[in-house]
């Protein structure tokens, strides 16, 4: 773990985020984080490869001061087999009950784990996001998975579905639906208050390595008939304006006000693994 920056020399933009701390990260075997989970002063992080980490987490000062991989668990169904290749493209992470939540892309599903990966049960989702045939590929399913005791669990693809306005993004809960405005695709999610929810979102070029990170609150409460919610940007951090960024994937709310997002390098050596400490301004 070592020190990064990824602001601009000149960062005066009107934002409602204060970057905090970044550091890059290069733990042996470790790549491709997608999901963060904070609890018990734990930092629980997810891999597109089917793989939870556990590491221990020190943050003092504003500043990221340990981080230490203590375990490693390969995800499991109900007899300790691991998932096979096409059902372990696992993506989005929440603390649930004594364990967690976790959505999958290609075999598209949430399901309710241990601490230690394993499969306690599939859990029932929005009949809106059954018919696989309405995704706009295998590998744009439900990239992030959120939980709260008021609204239960709550879930987001990517990208719109074919039968859907592309103009909006859509959050899921079991029986009802929230939209907002699209732009570029969904990564994570995970609740600020009771009611709002922050919604991670990427934009990337690869034949111009243009990249785009953005933060959005959308308020649950406050939405039309139409289930269109009020939203406000956070932040914008844009490539081209001189952020030094990469593919971030991964958010989790550690305190007050602040956050911690992860970029999935995509086992890239053109790539990073980048952990980002922010708080959220009032």
């Amino acid at each position: 773990m070592t020190e990064y920056k990824i602001t601009p020399a000149d960062n005066n933009q009107n934002m409602h985020i204060k970057i905090l701390d970044t550091k890059l990260l290069r733990f042996s075997g470790v790549s491709e984080l997608s999901g963060l989970s904070y609890r018990d002063k734990k930092l629980y992080a997810l891999s597109d490869k089917g793989i939870l980490y556990q590491f221990l987490l020190d943050i003092e000062h504003d500043k990221i001061q340990i981080l230490q991989l203590k375990h490693e668990y390969k995800l499991r169904n109900k007899k300790l087999q691991r998932f096979k290749r096409k059902k372990r493209d696992s993506e989005g992470l929440t603390a649930y009950k004594s364990g967690f939540l976790i959505s999958f892309e290609r075999k598209e599903r949430v399901l309710y784990c241990s601490r230690k990966g394993i499969k306690i049960r599939k859990m029932k989702l929005n009949p809106l996001l059954e018919n696989r045939k309405n995704y706009q590929s295998a590998n744009k399913g439900l990239e992030s998975v959120a939980y709260s005791p008021k609204y239960g669990l709550v879930t987001a693809h990517e990208l719109p579905l074919k039968n859907q306005d592309s103009k909006y993004h859509t959050l899921y809960a079991k029986n009802r639906v929230w939209r907002f405005q699209a732009e570029g695709a969904v990564t994570d999610i995970t609740f600020l208050d009771k009611d709002s929810v922050i919604v991670l979102l990427r934009e990337y070029s690869y034949l111009t390595q243009h990249r785009v990170t953005s933060l959005v609150e959308v308020n649950l409460q406050k939405c039309n008939k139409q289930d269109i919610c009020k939203e406000k940007v956070l932040a914008k951090l844009d490539s081209a304006d001189g952020w030094h960024i990469d593919n971030f994937e991964g958010l989790t709310k550690v305190g007050e006000n602040r956050f911690l997002m992860v970029s999935d390098d995509n086992d890239s050596i053109f790539q990073k693994t980048l952990l980002v400490l922010f708080e959220i301004m009032n």
